[in-house]
């Protein structure tokens, strides 16, 4: 009963994960560890023993503060933290999309279920909803970052919210 077909849906979702996703997956997982975390300290107090020999060995507390010394740290720290942020990034993108597929899923299968139920009630609102709700599934790949507002791009005025429908009373 989909009326966008186009719309990925998780059954339609392909299973096969290439080498780089596989190897960004461990990668994230590795990193989110406490072990990740003791490697990036034992690097930075590697570094401090370095320049605390250094400062022993030549009797000077600015050779430490040299450049070279700092350079080390900096391109060390910087290098990870560049890999890290495109693998961790890659992960994040996978579970973003992940989760969409599986809320789409859900708005369909609601919008299904409503469908069935609206050939008894004749309310207006409720067919509406069932609109909007179509609408949803696929809303990922047509909404904008910048520009929310239903009709022509830069229209001035807001979009008009559907009036939620009328809860019936119930007894108390």
């Amino acid at each position: 009963m989909r009326p966008n077909t186009n719309i990925l849906m998780p059954s339609d979702v392909s299973t096969r994960v290439g080498f780089f996703d596989r190897f960004a997956g461990r990668a994230a997982l590795l990193a989110s560890r406490a072990p990740f975390f003791a490697f990036c300290v034992l690097l930075v107090v590697l570094w401090l023993l370095q320049g605390l020999v250094t400062i022993l060995v030549k009797g000077d507390p600015k050779s430490f503060l040299d450049a070279q010394f700092q350079l080390e740290i900096n391109t060390t720290t910087t290098i990870v933290t560049f890999l890290m942020v495109a693998l961790l990034q890659n992960s994040q993108t996978r579970e973003d999309q992940a989760t969409q597929h599986k809320l789409n899923a859900i708005a369909d299968g609601l919008a299904d279920l409503m469908e069935r139920w609206a050939g008894q009630y004749e309310d207006e609102s409720f067919r509406k909803q069932i609109q909007e709700l179509r609408l949803a599934v696929g809303l990922e790949d047509k909404e904008s970052s910048t520009d929310n507002r239903r009709g022509a791009r830069g229209a001035s005025e807001p979009a008009q919210q559907a009036p939620l429908p009328e809860k019936a009373d119930s007894p108390a």
